[in-house]
């Protein structure tokens, strides 16, 4: 399971029995997160809803080398200021959060289908940037921002 929220991200390894084998969660930076995504939507002029596809019709991407929300940010106005197209500033953020998630899921479960979770996984984009770099099944639930609350409110009854 990858689950990005605003906040963190995080992959769980479950076994046959949906019993966790390995967890591992990028609290630290908020480079990885929807709030990342919100913040660099803003930045560049779109809306969180319309973000995925501005990206996804770049025709060129940019690489984002910053790994820190306010440094990212920052790299952004200049990459503005010089000029690049939206889009493809956007193209080269979606790459960046894809590829720390590989990065996890890689380390926690390398092989199998992924289920991903959490608000980010409403980012058709995202879904389909994540099936090109793991090679594996992306499977996103219905109401995916919804999970975790579901699963608070199953084991608290």
């Amino acid at each position: 399971v990858l689950d990005i929220g605003g906040q963190d991200s995080k992959v769980i390894r479950l076994d046959q029995t949906g019993r966790v084998i390995r967890f591992e969660m990028n609290d630290r930076c908020a480079a990885g997160t929807g709030k990342f995504l919100e913040i660099m939507a803003q930045a560049l002029g779109f809306t969180l809803s319309s973000f995925g596809s501005a990206a996804a019709s770049a025709k060129k991407e940019l690489s984002i080398n910053s790994m820190c929300t306010v440094f990212a940010e920052s790299e952004v106005t200049s990459l503005v200021a010089r000029g690049e197209s939206p889009e493809e500033i956007a193209k080269g953020l979606h790459r960046s959060v894809v590829k720390r998630a590989v990065s996890m899921l890689n380390r926690v479960s390398p092989q199998g289908p992924v289920v991903f979770s959490g608000g980010v996984a409403n980012n058709a984009y995202m879904v389909t940037l994540l099936e090109q770099a793991t090679k594996r099944p992306v499977w996103v639930p219905e109401s995916p921002e919804m999970n975790g609350a579901v699963g608070a409110a199953l084991l608290a009854s």
